[in-house]
């Protein structure tokens, strides 16, 4: 199955911060909407970029997508 890594990047001094208060809500999300997988997490690219990440299906990302905005995605093997 394949897999996709939806990703949220924030830039500036509270990057790291407002990634971290982020990935709550994407927690959230998955208990709310009972998602196929429950992974996400914060990664730390700079002093001025964070980005949070929330892993899914192939077959659940369009109906995640379009509900929560994600800036970009990837491919991503588990």
């Amino acid at each position: 199955m394949e897999h996709i890594k939806l990703i949220w990047d924030f830039r500036g001094t509270h990057a790291q911060k407002t990634a971290e208060h982020h990935e709550i809500h994407l927690k959230d999300f998955i208990k709310f909407e009972k998602t196929q997988l429950n992974i996400t997490g914060v990664e730390n690219l700079s002093d001025m970029h964070s980005l949070a990440f929330m892993i899914v299906s192939k077959d659940e990302m369009k109906p995640i997508r379009d509900a929560l905005k994600p800036h970009r995605g990837q491919l991503y093997t588990i």
